[in-house]
């Protein structure tokens, strides 16, 4: 199944974004009490998908307001 990934969610803290579930920062399902996982954008700043190969879909090749989808 292909799953959605954000390039510039609204609000990236609030989230974990170290696995498919995408928790809440504040209950954890998959860790054991350790801190979550920061969005790219939280880390490298707004154009972090053109950093690297991160195998999201071309920026100008999704809808407008649509998500890149990640390639499996």
């Amino acid at each position: 199944m292909v799953q959605r990934f954000p390039l510039h969610p609204k609000h990236p803290e609030r989230l974990c974004w170290g696995c498919d579930k995408y928790c809440p920062a504040d209950n954890l399902l998959c860790g054991n009490g350790s801190g979550r996982t920061e969005h790219p954008s939280e880390i490298l700043g707004e154009d972090w998908y053109t950093w690297e190969a991160w195998g999201l879909d071309e920026p100008g090749t999704a809808a407008p307001g649509k998500p890149c989808i990640v390639s499996k």
